[in-house]
Parts: C-alpha cells; structure tokens; sequence
C-alpha cells in the first residue's frame, strides 16, 4: 500500500544541488541567522556542538574567493556563501554547556559535573586529528539541517567540500582550531536543478539476522 508522503519527506525530495542562482537576491541576515540557530538543533558528539559559521554575503569578498573555491560559479553568483567550520578543541566548551544544563533544569549537577569532567579527559587524550574527525562528522549532521531549514524557508543550496581550506582559513584569518568543513552556497534556483538517481535499495540495506 502506497501511503501519502510527509511534509517532511516530500521536502527532502524537493531538495536538490542547484548550481545556478537568479542575480540580485539578497537574503537578510536575520533570515541566514534564523536558519542556523535553528539548525543547531542538530546531534553533536558529547552535545559538545563543535560547529562555527562564516557567513559571506558581499559579493566582491565572494568573487574573491571564487579563486579559492576551484572557480565554483554558485560561489559569486548565490545570494550568500555559508562556511562551516568545525572546532578542534569543543571540549574546551564542556563546562559552559553543562552549567548550562544545570542551569535550564536539563540535568542534575553532579550528572553535569560528570559529563564535563568525561568530556575533557576523554577528548584531551585523543589527537588533532581524532578531534577534527569527530568535528566532520558533527559538521556534516547540521550542514544537512541548514540545507533543509533553507528549502523549507523558499531557498535552495548546494553544499562544497572541494575549496582550498588552507587559503579559506588564511585569508579570514581563522584561529588554529577552527578548521573549514564545507561551504554552502544559498539563494534562489535560476533553473530546475537535475534529478539524480540512487542505488537500488536492496543494495545498501542488510539486516544482522
């Protein structure tokens, strides 16, 4: 039995990787801002939340970095570029969420006491690298939530892992803890993107028994 698709289905369905942008659309920043804070919502490793924005909107600043996007065309021409950026070093945050979760009444402090203690043992052990790895996978799960906060909100996006993260991270002068994830072009469609197909899902499901 075929059923009725959700509102939230149908908007995942809806969202595609448009490359393409109509010129002189400006999205207000309390809208740009309203998408993220929303989508931080998001799950993160130990709710340690090790996401960071960049938002470019002036557009000499995004022809600019055009060059260090590998000459990305939605680059220049979407309404505002989002970089994510992930912190190496979110366990430095542990006390401040979780004071926080005392405060909100989310949790009991010696339970607080105990997530934060765990967090800044547990990931001042492991490397640079381990913590950024964590901090990509923390990326990826809001970058999916900002791409479909803004569809639901009448714009459409395409999300750019290929950019020089070095250049990007010198020339806005990024500290050292702060690495680029992706970038996310946002605006409005200036033509339909393409359909892409998917595996058979037979192919990518296996049940353990």
């Amino acid at each position: 039995m075929i059923q009725q698709k959700t509102a939230l289905e149908q908007l995942m369905e809806e969202r595609k990787s448009v490359r393409k942008y109509e010129s002189g659309v400006t999205i207000p920043r309390e809208t740009i801002e309203h998408i993220l804070q929303q989508a931080t919502s998001a799950p993160s490793s130990s709710n340690l939340q090790p996401w960071r924005f960049l938002v470019i909107d002036d557009q000499e600043q995004k022809k600019e970095l055009r060059i260090a996007g590998f000459n990305q065309a939605q680059i220049e021409t979407s309404s505002a570029i989002i970089a994510v950026l992930g912190d190496n070093e979110m366990h430095k945050n542990a006390k401040q969420i979780n004071d926080l979760n005392v405060e909100l009444g989310y949790m009991p402090r010696d339970i607080a006491d105990m997530m934060i203690a765990n967090s800044e043992s547990t990931y001042s052990g492991i490397s640079d690298a381990q913590r950024t790895n964590i901090a990509h996978l923390d990326a990826g799960l809001i970058t999916m939530q900002i791409v479909l906060l803004s569809k639901d909100m009448g714009y459409d996006t395409v999300i750019m892992g290929g950019f020089d993260k070095a250049a990007f991270a010198q020339k806005y002068e990024l500290p050292a803890n702060e690495i680029p994830m992706v970038l996310i072009a946002i605006g409005k469609a200036a033509m339909p993107a393409r359909n892409s197909s998917r595996l058979p899902f037979e192919q990518i499901i296996h049940f353990s028994s």
